[in-house]
């Protein structure tokens, strides 16, 4: 009986080539994009979960109250990991993670062979403890218990070593955050899995340089970025637990706290949510993407899916009266209802089928493109991976069930008088199902292209807004290790040098990021729980002229100054000042350290446009502070390339053996906004693939309706009705349902778009006309794709069709 059906969906297939391929093409189109986010989403969660006892491991998260504000925050105080293991019979072990803060890359050396490293942590001895990787070479459980010893993992040994053994061989570690170090390689770990704790070298805490600056520390006030990792006992009652914390916090803290005016309270976080939960300030230590952004991702899916599937029920139903007559033949000998619902589900498997053979060879063809689009490294694995295969049949199944339920149903409910008298035919081509159908496709595809316009809208204003400095024609230099810095001081007297060069200055961070120094400040005569925090800079007194910022009241930095800053208006606000009565002012920090407003700057955004605007000062270099890693050079050329063909060289000259690297600043500014690049890349595309989809099936359903209307215009012809009068008959009801599908998208769309600028600080308007231009796109969308059968209706020999009457 089966063959029976498969075979008689074939032959339908074949005897209808373009309402085959039609379908195919859509459904395999809406299966690749539906596969690869499946498999992209899937790959997003499975970030640390190949940990043993996963289920176990938890970071210690902080949330602070105070009077700047509430701050949820992925670290938490140096003592916090022995204070648990001690207190808490629950926690097995502890484990805490310090990356090098504000560090671009580490130069780690090996006799004559150097490398830039991104990604390394120091950690205490219990690391290989609580978290998973594959010894390759060493005994991870004693690797990092003496001073001075590191891990690295093994595509860093194999690079850095070659083909020797690393064990017991010494390397050397130099970056702006500690003084050159040496260490001894104990252990090779290869990488089990994916983890938001990616690193490639591991430093024992019981070392020289930030070990020995953090080892001992048990300040609770004090920032170290650092987070704290525990594993708790198999059975433990997590909630139960966490009522424990306050007491110890309490305990422990209580003093400072009383001191600075803040509420603290400790909780726990499964290590297994941590790469997908944003919204936590978490500098240092992975790039969690947010899962309501994976949430997004499979609606997206699914309508992507179900557009193709509307394809298939609007083009079956629309055929119907082409198969009535088999129904009629087949219920006259002896079928029953519900053998033709099994034929016609059979038929929209088969097709189900046919599009996951021909999604799976073009997704291996666009696989590497599309990583390119999400930055993500999704692979496609058929021998290892059951979870691969579960999801293609789940696609089978509910692309089959979605797509072929209702022309099933309604094919195989034909009256069998009825249908051999030939009375269908009306009744099947103005069936009202279509109509509804083709209105859900186009309030989705409406809805997806608005969500377009909008991004696109905000990405162009965070582009061109003017964020109160220049950041256009300007050069970034890093002197990311401690070696280079001898050569800075030359480096900069002779970058003021070159022609094309109008300022230069050297500061301890660009403008545009993540700013490692915060500090809270008081006014004369305040105690420091009643002080302000803010960002700063530290930097010299070129600072401000390179960065093109202007100032509101009071003065720029002069030769000689020390111990000065400059205030923006936010902050001097915060304080109870104005920008007049501002300068003169002195400070005082929680450190005991005194500083003078010499200016106020008029406010700027330093950082993300997520963000409101913040306090922020430039601190004035000290001499005792020395130089700093970053070097910023506002140029003035039209010749690039030669420009910076002749800074190489005074670089190659002035630091020796260190690469030669630099950015724009522009470019520098624009990452942080990458993720939100990376979300409109992914939307566009997968928004134009359901647009594609929605107007394929419309060109099919086009089709079918001018061949079922071809007697009644050639009639119309012959009686005198233009070809344009006749186009714009077979296209009017096409643009309703698009009029209808707008009107119902419109406040969807608005919706959507408004909850995603809410993210932004500093946002557009959403206006009228970006929703009146995405349906525009979508009726001449709708148009385009009716007008080739419309036209050629109109234009065709009356004779043809009416000779048979």
């Amino acid at each position: 009986m089966f063959k029976s059906y498969w075979k008689t969906a074939v032959r339908s297939l074949l005897r209808n080539k373009t309402y085959g391929f039609i379908n195919i093409f859509g459904l395999a189109a809406g299966t690749l994009s539906c596969l690869y986010i499946l498999l992209y989403v899937r790959d997003q969660y499975s970030f640390d979960r190949h940990h043993k006892d996963v289920e176990d491991i938890y970071r210690v998260n902080r949330l602070s109250r105070g009077k700047d504000g509430e701050y949820n925050l992925a670290i938490s105080p140096m003592p916090v990991g022995p204070i648990l293991k001690r207190n808490l019979p629950e926690v097995a072990q502890f484990t805490r993670v310090i990356p090098f803060i504000g560090v671009d890359k580490s130069l780690i050396s090996h006799g004559e062979k150097h490398l830039w490293i991104k990604d390394a942590f120091v950690v205490d001895s219990t690391f290989f403890d609580v978290f998973t990787y594959r010894p390759f070479r060493g005994d991870l459980r004693t690797a990092l218990n003496e001073p001075n010893t590191a891990v690295l993992l093994k595509p860093l040994a194999d690079e850095l070593f070659g083909g020797e053994d690393p064990i017991g061989k010494t390397i050397t570690l130099d970056n702006t955050n500690q003084q050159k170090a040496t260490y001894t390689v104990t252990a090779v770990v290869e990488a089990v899995g994916k983890s938001h704790l990616y690193g490639e070298l591991f430093i024992t805490l019981n070392s020289d340089g930030v070990g020995k600056r953090f080892k001992d520390w048990d300040s609770w006030s004090s920032e170290t970025f650092m987070a704290n990792y525990v594993r708790l006992r198999p059975g433990t009652h997590v909630a139960a637990l966490e009522k424990k914390l306050p007491a110890l916090v309490e305990r422990y803290a209580g003093d400072d706290m009383k001191k600075w005016d803040v509420q603290v309270r400790l909780y726990l976080q499964p290590i297994a949510s941590i790469h997908t939960t944003g919204g936590l300030d978490n500098p240092g230590i992975g790039t969690p993407v947010e899962s309501t952004f994976l949430s997004i991702l499979l609606l997206i899916a699914v309508l992507i899916q179900v557009i193709a599937c509307i394809n298939f029920m609007n083009l079956a139903t629309a055929r119907a009266s082409k198969r009535a007559r088999e129904v009629g033949v087949r219920k006259v000998i002896g079928a029953e209802r519900s053998d033709l619902v099994r034929q016609f589900m059979a038929e929209s498997f088969l097709l189900a089928f046919t599009s996951v053979l021909i999604a799976l060879p073009l997704l291996l063809l666009a696989l590497p493109w599309l990583n390119s689009i999400t930055h993500a490294t999704v692979t496609l694995s058929f021998l290892r991976d059951y979870q691969t295969w579960l999801m293609l049949g789940g696609l089978i199944v509910f692309t089959g069930l979605i797509a072929g339920s209702y022309p099933a149903f309604y094919l195989s409910a034909f009256n069998v008088i009825r249908v051999l008298k030939g009375q269908l035919t009306n009744h099947i081509s103005n069936g009202g199902i279509r109509r509804v159908l083709v209105v859900i496709q186009f309030v989705l595809s409406i809805v997806l292209i608005t969500g377009i316009v909008v991004i696109y809208q905000q990405l162009n204003y965070i582009r061109n807004k003017d964020l109160g400095f220049d950041k256009d024609q300007r050069l970034l230099f890093t002197f990311n290790s401690n070696g280079s810095f001898d050569g800075l001081p030359a480096f900069l007297a002779d970058l003021r040098s070159l022609a094309g060069v109008k300022e230069v200055s050297n500061a301890s961070k660009p403008l545009g990021t993540f700013y490692v120094f915060n500090n809270n400040w008081s006014l004369p005569g305040s105690d420091i729980a009643h002080s302000k925090n803010a960002e700063f800079v530290l930097a010299d007194r070129y600072f401000i002229q390179a960065n093109g910022i202007k100032l509101a009241a009071g003065r720029d930095f002069r030769e000689g100054d020390s111990d000065r800053v400059l205030i923006n208006e936010t902050f001097a606000r915060q304080l109870g000042l104005t920008a007049a009565t501002a300068p003169g002012v002195r400070l005082h920090d929680s450190q005991k350290r005194e500083v003078e407003i010499v200016g106020v700057m008029k406010d700027f955004n330093f950082w993300s446009l997520h963000r409101n605007l913040e306090g922020f000062l430039v601190w004035i270099n000290n001499p005792r502070y020395g130089l700093w890693p970053t070097v910023i050079a506002h140029t003035n050329t039209d010749h690039y390339q030669q420009l910076i063909g002749r800074i190489g060289q005074i670089w190659r000259k002035d630091v020796p053996g260190v690469p030669f690297e630099y950015r724009f600043m522009d470019d520098y500014v624009g990452q942080i906004y990458e993720a939100d690049i990376t979300v409109a890349r992914i939307i566009n595309s997968f928004t134009l693939i359901a647009v594609v989809i929605s107007c394929l099936g419309l060109f099919g359903l086009a089709a079918f309706s001018a061949e079922q209307r071809s007697k009644e215009v050639s009639i119309r012809k012959v009686l005198g009705a233009s070809a344009a009068g006749l186009a714009r008959l077979l296209s009017i009801e096409f643009v309703w349902l698009v009029g209808v599908a707008f009107l119902i998208a419109t406040p969807i769309a608005w919706w959507a778009g408004h909850r995603w600028l809410e993210t932004f600080a500093f946002r557009i308007t959403l206006s009228w006309w970006m929703f009146g231009l995405s349906g525009v796109l979508a009726l001449v969308l709708a148009l385009g794709t009716v007008s080739f059968h419309a036209v050629r209706a109109a234009l065709g020999n009356p004779v043809k069709s009416l000779r048979a009457e």
